[in-house]
């Protein structure tokens, strides 16, 4: 009797690999388009489609109708990809959010250099030089607002903050 037993569950066993075998053999390729278009990443579809094959095997004796064996398939890839979607929203919505992209230190400090070597140099320039270039580059007004601001004419604005830029030019070629 236990012969008996155990030559019943060899023959099982080996219907349920012949089935999955052939089932495989026929029908993985359309599944893992399947599970592709819902998952939208082919390893991980390739994933869903190859457990829902050895999840099959495994409850190939629960199978009522081994002829609905491929709508099984179906069913459960479709389910697992469902999971696998799940899954991504709940990482998704707890992934820690990135730190937005700041300059290097490195960038900072050498900006801060340049900075300092410009004020150095504005700092060599006459008077009215150094108040036409700060109000023009740094105060964003016009050639008029200059003129009224200083109390002097725009053709003098123009002369002081040309004289000043080329001054500047000068003294930072030198630093370098």
């Amino acid at each position: 009797m236990v012969a008996d037993a155990s030559a019943a569950t060899v023959a099982v066993e080996w219907d349920a690999d012949q089935a999955v075998t052939q089932l495989y053999s026929a029908h993985y390729r359309p599944l893992v388009r399947l599970a592709t278009l819902l998952v939208r990443d082919f390893a991980t579809a390739e994933e869903v489609v190859q457990d829902a094959f050895v999840a099959m095997h495994g409850a190939w004796r629960r199978l009522r109708d081994p002829n609905k064996a491929l709508s099984y398939l179906r069913q459960s890839v479709v389910n697992r990809a469902r999971s696998v979607l799940r899954h991504r929203a709940v990482v998704e919505k707890h992934i820690p959010k990135a730190l937005p992209d700041a300059p290097s230190a490195e960038h900072g400090a050498m900006g801060e250099l340049e900075r300092a070597s410009v004020i150095e140099a504005l700092r060599s320039l006459p008077t009215r030089q150094r108040e036409a270039i700060v109000l023009r580059y740094y105060g964003d007004l016009s050639e008029a607002q200059i003129a009224e601001t200083m109390g002097i004419s725009r053709g003098a604005v123009k002369s002081h903050t040309a004289r000043g830029v080329a001054a500047l030019r000068s003294v930072l070629e030198q630093s370098t």
